[in-house]
């Protein structure tokens, strides 16, 4: 579903991702792995459109054969067109805000539409019931999904930081992404919240949506990726299953440590 190819991201003489190719098949979770400066963030911030690539091609195809060039398209058109939503590595919602809203939040382009952009809202007409209606119940069944239906109209600050990082998800969800970038979600988790993400992502896969993942976390990688690429100053050094990436030299190497024991390289 999505083709990468020839992509090139260069700041000034510094060649962040150089010549990177590679697939994300549908259905998938496909694990981006690498040491500190591979360039990973880089890659999903050329994928979602925060930055536009230097050279390459971005192909992104839906299930019902709708294609998109994601290196032309602004940022905005990439979420909402081609429904592709990401998380980021440093936990990004709405402090301020309940927890239900920041799920409402996600929505405000859908109510927007229904409500002629807001004029048929302060007259009470049009689809503006009808369709806050059907967001309030998105919303409540990813906090159900999550385990916060408890928490609805707490501050999303409050919330421990595991529930922080699900709710993140949660508000990605709410857009109903054909794909899903997660940058880290394991970062900073305790085993228990850790397990508890690995099994949400997984019954995120099993509702359709595909997911391209980055992770530092080798249990979290090994346990759900369907696929691995590998990074290295930019460039592609692996790219195969768990099984294959586990027992790949280059990446014995290059990211678990050169010179590591087989016990140190099966960590």
């Amino acid at each position: 579903m999505l083709t990468v190819s020839g992509l090139t991201m260069r700041f000034g003489g510094l060649k962040a991702v150089d010549s990177l190719s590679f697939e994300a098949r549908a259905g998938e979770i496909t694990a981006v792995i690498g040491p500190n400066g591979a360039g990973k963030t880089t890659v999903f911030n050329c994928l979602t459109g925060f930055y536009r690539p230097t050279e390459g091609t971005i192909a992104f195809t839906h299930p019902d054969g709708q294609q998109y060039a994601l290196e032309r398209m602004q940022g905005h058109r990439i979420a909402a067109a081609a429904k592709v939503a990401r998380t980021f590595q440093n936990i990004r919602l709405f402090a301020g805000m309940t927890v239900l809203e920041n799920l409402m939040v996600a929505q405000h382009n859908a109510m927007m539409r229904a409500t002629g952009w807001g004029v048929l809202a302060v007259l009470g007409l049009g689809r503006y019931r009808a369709e806050e209606a059907r967001c309030l119940d998105k919303a409540r069944q990813w906090l159900g999904e999550i385990g916060l239906a408890d928490r609805a109209n707490d501050q999303a600050g409050a919330l421990p930081y595991g529930a922080q990082r699900r709710l993140e998800i949660a508000r990605a969800m709410c857009i109903d992404p054909v794909l899903l970038c997660l940058d880290e979600p394991a970062a900073g988790l305790n085993p228990r919240e850790t397990e508890a993400l690995n099994q949400l992502l997984l019954r995120l896969r099993g509702t359709g949506c595909s997911l391209l993942l980055i992770e530092h976390d080798m249990g979290v990688v090994m346990r759900i990726s369907d696929h691995i690429i590998v990074l290295d100053h930019g460039r592609k050094i692996a790219d195969g299953t768990p099984a294959a990436i586990r027992a790949d030299k280059a990446v014995i190497a290059a990211y678990l440590g050169e010179g590591a024991d087989g016990d140190e390289a099966a960590a």
